[in-house]
């Protein structure tokens, strides 16, 4: 049987569904994690253990390990393994992602970079070094802006500013996050000395999920985000399929994908990315050489049920594989924010919650006693509501509806800023 390598650190909310798939489609599976699983001798060819901190270190154990046991296609499930992934299925000689395209999809200063030269639509930017005149930078933007890290994912340390004296504290708190987050990311090689300060985009948000063969874009699914996301921080909640922009807008939002995904030379296999439109038209905020996060690829069905992770190996190992139409009917998923930092301790009314009409599952992800941080520090959800329906008017108030249902308590040990940077 063919053989995957999945990339899943131990931060990632997918590896269940990714071994499911395998399993499902009958491939012989090896699990790369940075923590050594303690079974690993009993099953010397299904787990190994990879220092992803490490690019050279971790490509050169791959290649050793494929002589005993080849491999067909090397699998990154989240942002801080696709660049080591790209260098992994490189040296192998297997389909990939070139390494620089990796790069520039997980590094955000020069994503903006090679979008604008290749004239793709995104925000105007400024990248601030962190040792310069923070005051003087400040005169000279102009607002409403967003302080954001160039990496991270989920909106941690992103900021809008609304005033220079806004922007200052802003650039103060975001070194912060990036200082204190990045050295402990696991798998995290982007070493950062500065940010990136963007124009704020008025207008809703969408979300693109697609698949790349041979640089051809097949569109997967279009999600909305209802929930207006203006700051001063950008927690998404709701992501809604298919989406009720009208057919000519989804159109030139698909076109602006590709033509991003070109500027960056991306290739194969998934990619998420994040729109807004405006009066102006689409403005593509990020993409990513990787797939939907969290739980959310629960909402996507293809084909006769075949999940998303199915389809991405598929994709992997089949050069020509074209992904099935995604399942009709309506979907959503509501991302359960935290709404203040603290421990958590439970939740109450998880029955009349599921039993809202519409909801498909509630998983609550956090644990009693485990300590929670919210944005733009944190980058955690409490856990996820899934619904289907006939329309997506239908299924957002599904989650609405049974996300009221629920009353979280968490026991505050100090109290997020949720005061506007305005």
């Amino acid at each position: 049987m063919p053989r995957v390598l999945l990339l899943l650190p131990t931060t990632t909310y997918r590896s269940e569904a990714f071994i499911a798939a395998a399993t499902r489609l009958e491939v012989d599976v090896t699990v790369a994690s940075e923590r050594r699983n303690t079974l690993t001798h009993l099953n010397p060819s299904g787990l190994l253990t990879l220092d992803f901190k490490h690019p050279e270190r971790a490509v050169k154990k791959v290649v050793d390990f494929s002589k005993r046991y080849p491999i067909d296609a090397v699998v990154p499930v989240d942002s801080e393994v696709t660049v080591v992934g790209s260098l992994m299925a490189k040296a192998l000689g297997i389909r990939h992602n070139s390494p620089e395209s990796a790069i520039a999809a997980s590094d955000k200063h020069l994503m903006r970079n090679l979008l604008q030269r290749g004239g793709v639509p995104c925000p105007d930017f400024q990248w601030v070094p962190f040792d310069s005149d923070r005051e003087a930078w400040a005169r000279q933007l102009h607002y409403p802006s967003v302080v954001k890290p160039t990496s991270l994912s989920g909106s941690q340390g992103v900021i809008r500013v609304d005033s220079p004296e806004a922007f200052v504290a802003a650039a103060m708190r975001v070194e912060r996050i990036i200082r204190e987050v990045l050295p402990s990311a696991e798998g995290c090689d982007i070493s950062q000395d500065g940010f990136l300060v963007e124009h704020f985009v008025e207008g809703p948000e969408i979300a693109l999920e697609g698949m790349l063969c041979h640089g051809r874009l097949s569109v997967l699914a279009i999600f909305d985000k209802p929930d207006p996301l203006d700051g001063p921080y950008f927690e998404e909640t709701l992501y809604i399929t298919p989406s009720r922009h009208s057919v000519s807008i989804q159109e030139v939002m698909i076109g602006c994908v590709s033509q991003g995904a070109q500027a960056l030379g991306l290739t194969e296999g998934p990619i998420h990315a994040e729109l807004r439109w405006s009066d102006q038209g689409p403005s593509l905020i990020e993409i990513n050489a990787r797939s939907i996060g969290g739980l959310c690829s629960r909402t996507l069905r293809f084909g006769t049920g075949m999940s998303l992770e199915s389809l991405i190996l598929k994709h992997a190992l089949h050069e020509e594989f074209m992904p099935p139409d995604c399942e009709a009917r309506a979907s959503g998923v509501m991302m359960i924010p935290i709404p203040r930092t603290g421990v958590y301790q439970g939740v109450l009314g998880v029955s009349e919650a599921e039993s809202v009409p519409g909801i498909e599952q509630l998983i609550i992800s956090a644990h009693p006693g485990q300590p929670l941080t919210c944005l733009p520090e944190g980058a955690q959800y409490l856990g996820f509501l899934f619904a289907r329906g006939e329309h997506p008017g239908e299924v957002e108030q599904a989650l609405r509806e049974s996300f009221a249902c629920l009353d979280f308590s968490i026991t505050t040990e100090s109290v997020c800023d949720r005061q506007s940077n305005q």
